[in-house]
């Protein structure tokens, strides 16, 4: 899919993608926090509750939830981060981070019934975009993911070499967990990472750190500078130098970081990094979230794990 052409960004929206870098909450400001999650609440069907004492004393107690859904064969796993809002309020309301406040469960409930309306997307959907989705489940309908919500950590620091000890516990502990646990697929074309805002940030991080282990890497919303993109792009492609990565930026209209993700995807073309820009309507917050996010992720991942075109 071809780079979304977009006309040229006000220096004031540039300068709030920085700004928005510093807090890089998956709420706008002024807009109200979603409902707080009932502790007790059993999960759904479906989900599990995945606990993790410190591999080491350095580490902090670790905590995922895994939608392992009950089809024939073992399904493609993808781990999928939450933003900044859920992780400076908890392990535990973070782990539910893309079940409860992202609405998940309706997003997978709504792909397995197409077709998709507008009101499924929150509205934020032009009609192209629309007929492109509803065309691929017509062809080859969602047959579903393992996905694993591990809480996302708000790392001081937020580089390369301070990621890397999320991405061990991803790599080391979690994924083997999923895969024993929910019947999971363990080939690597079959094993995703994806995320929102901080998560985006960190699942290019992870993923891109790890192509022997991740097929697919995505990034919806990512917090990045434009000055990162000379090094975003290195790490991707001294990844594609090992192994192939289908690798998407999504971004939307009103999102502070698109003239940051328009400079990443103009840099990974210039070095010669194979990927997809994708730009939606929609602000960066919650209801885009729990509308094209959740949407544009789970079915992008579906569609490249199992082998076929994404729409």
């Amino acid at each position: 899919m071809a780079a979304t052409k977009l006309p040229p960004l006000s220096r004031r929206r540039a300068l709030l993608g920085l700004a928005a870098l510093a807090s890089t909450s998956c709420r706008r400001r002024g807009a109200p926090a979603p409902p707080e999650p009932a502790a007790a609440e059993a999960a759904p069907p479906g989900w599990k509750d995945l606990a993790f004492e410190p591999a080491s004393g350095g580490e902090d107690p670790q905590r995922a939830l895994l939608l392992a859904p009950a089809a024939a064969g073992s399904p493609p796993l993808l781990v999928a981060l939450h933003g900044r809002g859920e992780a400076v309020r908890g392990v535990e309301v973070g782990a539910r981070g893309w079940r409860d406040d992202y609405a998940l469960d309706a997003t997978l409930k709504r792909l397995l019934a197409p077709p998709l309306a507008p009101e499924d997307l929150g509205g934020m959907v032009t009609r192209e975009r629309l007929a492109q989705l509803n065309a691929s489940l017509r062809d080859h309908p969602y047959a579903g993911l393992c996905i694993a919500t591990p809480f996302t950590p708000d790392l001081r620091d937020r580089s390369v070499e301070g990621a890397a000890g999320f991405g061990r516990f991803v790599v080391e502990r979690l994924l083997p967990r999923a895969r024993a646990e929910g019947g999971c697929q363990a080939a690597r074309e079959a094993t995703g990472i994806d995320g929102v805002s901080l998560g985006g940030r960190l699942a290019l991080l992870v993923g891109l750190s790890n192509p022997d282990i991740f097929g697919a890497v995505g990034a919806l919303q990512p917090a990045v500078r434009a000055s990162e993109a000379e090094m975003f792009s290195t790490l991707a492609r001294r990844a594609m130098e090992r192994h192939a990565v289908a690798l998407r930026l999504v971004s939307s209209e009103a999102d502070p970081f698109l003239p940051a993700i328009q400079a990443l995807s103009d840099r990974l073309r210039q070095d010669g990094v194979a990927h997809e820009l994708l730009v939606v309507p929609g602000p960066h917050d919650y209801a885009w979230n729990r509308g094209p996010g959740g949407v544009e992720m789970v079915l992008w991942h579906e569609r490249v794990q199992r082998g076929l075109s994404p729409p």
